[in-house]
């Protein structure tokens, strides 16, 4: 199962790699853009669509490994007060709706897809096909499903005695000391 765990933080690690590739590309063209009208008053035509289109995509990648490292907006407020069995149980059930709401964004992207495929839906300006971000986003949704799944079953299981033992684990599949 930890061998599960790694796997998942590297290719996660790879998909948030692609989004930072993405977003860089995204930041040169708004450069080449904004020096292109400031010069020679001719900005790149479509910018705004190309990096709207360029942001979805690292979004999208984003996203599984910003849940492995934990980076998801948590309110422990009220929970980092209660014992660590009921904080565990928390963790279990969060990782788990994230996983289902994952899964049902995962499932109905796949239509999104199909739908603008048959639509033919296109940019505006540059006439581009909407529909090449939503793999990014099917792709991406799938694995934060499997990453929040193995969470949940990685932090059931972290103690070898459920919820009532005094050790957690971090997406990586290591256990730590509370």
């Amino acid at each position: 199962m930890k061998n599960l765990g790694k796997q998942l933080h590297r290719i996660s690690a790879w998909f948030a790699i692609g989004g930072g590739c993405v977003l860089a590309a995204m930041v040169t063209l708004v450069v080449i853009s904004i020096l292109g009208r400031a010069m020679f008053s001719s900005p790149v035509p479509g910018d705004f669509e190309i990096v709207a289109l360029g942001t979805a995509v690292a979004i999208f990648l984003f996203l599984p490994y910003c849940y492995m490292q934990k980076g998801n907006v948590a309110v422990d407020i009220f929970i980092s007060r209660m014992p660590p069995g009921v904080q565990r149980a928390m963790d279990v059930l969060a990782a788990t709706l994230f996983g289902v709401v994952a899964a049902l964004f995962a499932w109905r992207s796949v239509f999104g897809l199909a739908d603008t495929v048959r639509n033919g839906d296109i940019s505006m300006i540059l006439g581009f096909p909407v529909w090449v971000v939503h793999p990014f986003g099917v792709a991406s949704f799938a694995l934060l499903t499997v990453c929040c799944f193995y969470t949940a079953v990685e932090t059931l299981g972290s103690t070898g005695a459920g919820l009532s033992g005094s050790a957690s684990a971090d997406p990586q599949g290591n256990a730590a000391d509370e």
